[in-house]
This record gives structure tokens, C-alpha cells and sequence, in this order.
């Protein structure tokens, strides 16, 4: 029975240690050669995928803004019309308003306001937009107020002016001036009672007024 050679098993067992390492090798490097094929291709499709995303979301959120713009209801020279809860009646007109369907209010443009006072006496406000909640029997109107008040005398500007139309009370707390019979005034806040029957005015700071004017009695 033949031995076997020590130094011809030792030559073997290195030759295949090598094979087996440059199969290994020749693996990886065929997963490089892979990667770097495959890198900047899926670099392309993720920055693709981000492009097109942002496209659709852009795209998408155009269609739903013009979406909701044609569910509004738009009025050219609108003019609401009715009464308090003494009766008196009140006008609300304005150049333009859009009525939100998920709401039902009216945003104002150019709004004008007219509270009759009976006779000759009617209170009047203009401003350069507002908001109209007929369904809380509101007006909120600003800014630029400018209030022409038929039972005072009284002309009052101011930010802003919010009109209850179910009891004709107008107030705001923003600041307001006037001129009118009695000279000219300034306060923080004011309230039109009596759709301009009574007027009252209070301040602090510097416009410390506190005080109230009711119109003249007679047409």
C-alpha cells in the first residue's frame, strides 16, 4: 500500500485554498462591477420618483383649489334685505360676494350697510370688504370703516365694525374716531344702539372717553 506524498498534499491543499479565494474574488467583483451599474440608475429613478411626486402633488393640489373655487357661488351687485327684532328693516349690498357652500357665508366686496332709522334717518357703513354669516345673523366689515350715523350726526371711522342684524346693535373694538355735532371724539371700542338712537364710547390708555350720545329727539 502506497503513502501518500506530505509536501504533494500540502501543494494540493494550497491550490485549492486559492481557487476557492479567487472564486470568492471574482464574486465580488462582479457584485461591484453589478452595484456600480446599478447605482446611479437607481439614483435616477428615486430622483425621478420625487420629481414626478412633487409634479403630481403640485398638479393635484391646482386641481383641488380650482375644485373649490367652482363650488363657490359668486354675486355681482348682491343685496340681502331684512329686519331686526323691532322691525326695522336693514340692507346689506355690495360690488361682489362669494358664498362658501360649506358654510353659507358671504365674503363681501366693497360692502355697504343701510339701517333704517324711519323718516330720513339711516345709518350707513362702507368698507372695503366683509363677511356676511346669515345664519348667526351677523356682518363683520373691514377694514377702512367708515360708519355715517343718521341718529347721532355722528361720522365714525374705524378698523372694523361687526352689525347683530337681529337687534340692529353695531360694535367694534379696534379703535374708532368721530366728528359730528358735538366736536370730534376718540375711544378704544364704541357700540350703535337703537340703530344709531344711542352711541356709546369707551376707552383706555390714552383714549380714556367714556361717554354716550343720543339723537336729537323730532325729524
Amino acid at each position: 500500500m502506497s503513502q501518500s506524498d506530505p509536501a504533494h498534499d500540502r501543494k494540493a491543499a494550497d491550490e485549492a485554498r486559492l481557487a476557492a479565494e479567487a472564486e470568492r474574488w471574482r464574486a465580488r467583483s462582479q457584485r461591484v462591477r453589478l452595484y456600480r451599474r446599478l447605482l446611479p440608475i437607481l439614483i435616477v429613478v428615486l430622483a425621478g420618483s420625487a420629481l414626478t411626486w412633487t409634479v403630481f402633488r403640485t398638479v393635484m393640489s391646482g386641481v383641488e383649489r380650482e375644485a373649490s373655487q367652482a363650488r363657490d357661488i359668486r354675486l355681482d351687485n348682491p343685496m340681502f334685505h331684512g329686519q331686526d327684532a323691532e322691525g326695522r328693516s336693514f340692507v346689506i349690498g355690495a360690488e361682489g360676494a362669494v358664498r362658501d357652500p360649506a358654510t353659507g357665508r358671504f365674503r363681501l366686496n366693497g360692502p355697504v350697510l343701510r339701517l333704517n332709522l324711519g323718516g330720513a334717518k339711516v345709518t350707513e357703513m362702507t368698507a372695503d370688504a366683509g363677511l356676511y354669516n346669515e345664519t348667526e345673523r351677523t356682518v363683520t366689515i373691514g377694514p377702512n370703516v367708515r360708519i355715517s350715523d343718521g341718529g347721532s350726526g355722528f361720522v365714525l371711522t374705524t378698523p372694523e365694525a361687526v352689525v347683530n342684524t337681529a337687534t340692529g346693535v353695531v360694535t367694534g373694538d379696534k379703535g374708532v374716531e368721530g366728528r359730528g355735532p358735538l366736536g370730534t371724539i376718540s375711544a378704544t371700542s364704541y357700540a350703535i344702539y337703537e340703530q344709531g338712537q344711542r352711541v356709546v364710547f369707551s376707552g383706555s390708555g390714552e383714549n380714556k372717553v367714556r361717554g354716550t350720545i343720543a339723537a336729537a329727539s323730532g325729524e
